[in-house]
């Protein structure tokens, strides 16, 4: 107990923070909230789990793990666990400046202290098995690496720029639709691990000019029938108030499990000063144990 004035005093917690490299031990924390984790599982497959840091903050009565992972098309930050050891875990491992974030809503006010959100929408994971699922004929085919162009072409259909490589259609599995050889529209993965079982849809997209024809239920069913060859849980991510598409998803069988934000992220400190100052004190106070300390 340390007073910081005669009227306030207040208890200072300490948290000791972990870098962690023991696939199992990662995997039991994650498993409790599956389909909320279905990413940072995923990460556990060998080819990418190298490709992660993973981070374990704890004290007692409080526990929280943040994932930052590396591909391709950019860093991605998981957190899971509770928002104060959270906190602690990010103070020193806040990770580069441009991440994407998946968090819970009651993480927000931690993860905000830290970047800028974006993307604060709401959005829900929803998730689908061979038992749920109900598929949807369609005239999709599997696309491959010859299609890059054709799928940077179409993802850029309304002034974005993308940067598709035959390496993501190689790692992941793609649907599209094609009229008059024009492809159309697409449904995709941000990841596949065939050792966890678990797969995560995305990346689904219909030309302007041919939405409200059902093309994206066709090519996103078509995906999910694929991944569930050899996944035994697949999820995806969808704004809350989006009731169309949430509606497609629901006919395919996919069912609401948790919210979330799903955001892109600018850490506030672009220098990162502050966090390696922090790392070095919490390497001075656990340098006894070979571990980080936060004190807060």
């Amino acid at each position: 107990m340390t007073a910081v004035s005669r009227d306030r005093p207040t208890t200072r917690v300490q948290y000791t923070v972990t870098r962690l490299t023991d696939p199992d031990e990662i995997r039991s924390l994650l498993e409790p909230e599956k389909a909320y984790a279905a990413y940072a599982l995923a990460q556990l497959e060998p080819r990418l789990f190298g490709l992660s840091d993973w981070y374990l903050g704890t004290s007692a009565g409080s526990r929280a793990l943040v994932i930052q992972s590396r591909s391709g098309l950019g860093h991605a930050l998981f957190a899971i666990g509770d928002k104060d050891a959270l906190d602690a875990v990010l103070s020193l491992h806040p990770g580069p400046r441009f991440t994407f974030a998946s968090l819970r809503l009651e993480h927000r006010a931690v993860i905000e202290r830290y970047f800028l959100m974006t993307r604060p929408q709401i959005m829900l994971r929803m998730s689908v098995t061979d038992r749920t699922f109900s598929p949807v004929s369609g005239p999709a085919e599997r696309l491959d690496r010859g299609h890059v162009t054709a799928i940077n072409r179409l993802y850029s259909s309304e002034g974005g720029a993308t940067a598709y490589r035959p390496g993501h259609l190689e790692e992941g599995v793609y649907y599209g639709v094609f009229e008059e050889g024009v492809l159309v529209s697409i449904a995709g993965t941000h990841v596949v691990s065939a050792s966890e079982g678990i797969a995560v849809v995305g990346n689904v997209f219909t030309h302007p000019r041919c939405r409200g024809r059902g093309l994206a239920t066709i090519a996103t069913s078509a995906v999910t029938a694929h991944l569930l060859q050899t996944c035994t849980l697949t999820v995806l991510t969808v704004e809350a108030a989006n009731d169309p598409a949430i509606a497609i998803y629901t006919r395919l069988g996919y069912e609401e499990q948790c919210t979330l934000h799903e955001t892109p992220l600018i850490r506030k400190e672009p220098l990162g000063v502050l966090s390696a100052a922090r790392r070095l004190a919490a390497g001075w106070r656990g340098r006894a144990e070979g571990r980080e300390i936060v004190v807060r």
